[in-house]
């Protein structure tokens, strides 16, 4: 088993795409921002269409991603999501919260987004997705320590550049630096040709920073407590976890669906 990423030549539609039979498997999703609704495509569009101007480019299509990570103990979706359907977390595998626009807010739930690790989850409009699945890594090792990686999480303020990266910090983040963090080669991945993922550079930035500190310090991320920006400290191991909004915690440990 290994990781399975190649170089491509003209975006992430080159990956191999995943086989449904794989006992272990990172598999990556690109979404059409908007996939499932008028409202958030044309701001999508407009927001795009400003920043082309500024940038002095020509618009591109933006993606949203998720994963779906098979082990042979389970099948799990990764996914960060706004704005939070209910008051129950456990049911969707919610392993992290933050807070939308401003930490001032957050205290109400329409101003939290949530980090799922959903076992037997759904990624909503999948069947929208371009070239997609794309098999990352068949690699059980490296699939099951991004899923226990997921409760290490950062937990910036969504839509803004807290943690100074020059981009601000969205679904795509999360994604990205759970990918970098596991160890995959992230040169070889990107948004199919034409498109873009913002947020994605956030994700890569503040998990190299991470790395780098570890790196000075001995430690690694396998079960080490690691400094987290924006979101205290955590470890992939038995860390806890603030869920809810409202001082609600549940140990890693406790969860039903535990990984590792």
């Amino acid at each position: 088993m290994a990781v399975v990423t190649q170089p491509k030549p003209t975006g992430a539609a080159q990956l191999p795409v995943a086989s449904a039979a794989s006992q272990a498997s990172i598999e990556l999703y690109w979404l059409p921002l908007g996939a499932g609704g008028w409202f958030v495509r044309l701001n999508g569009r407009i927001w795009e269409t400003i920043h082309a101007l500024l940038k002095h480019r020509r618009p591109l299509d933006l993606y949203h991603t998720a994963l779906q990570v098979r082990l042979p103990d389970g099948r799990f979706v990764v996914e960060n999501c706004w704005p939070i359907p209910d008051a129950d977390p456990a049911a969707r595998g919610v392993a992290v919260e933050g807070p939308v626009a401003s930490r001032r807010i957050a205290r109400f739930r329409v101003f939290r987004y949530e980090v799922r690790r959903w076992r037997d989850g759904v990624i909503a409009d999948a069947d929208a997705a371009i070239a997609s699945p794309q098999l990352l890594s068949d690699d059980p090792v490296v699939a099951r320590r991004l899923l226990d990686l997921v409760g290490c999480l950062p937990s910036p303020v969504w839509g803004r550049d807290e943690l100074g990266t020059g981009e601000m910090w969205n679904s795509n983040s999360v994604i990205a630096w759970l990918l970098a963090r596991s160890g995959l080669p992230m040169n070889a991945i990107g948004p199919p040709a034409g498109g873009r993922a913002p947020g994605w550079a956030a994700g890569l930035v503040t998990a190299g920073r991470q790395q780098r500190s570890e790196e000075r310090t001995g430690h690694g991320a396998g079960g080490a407590t690691m400094p987290v920006e924006g979101g205290g400290s955590s470890s992939a191991g038995g860390a806890t976890m603030p869920v809810g909004g409202r001082g609600y915690q549940q140990p890693l440990d406790a969860l039903p669906e535990r990984i590792g």
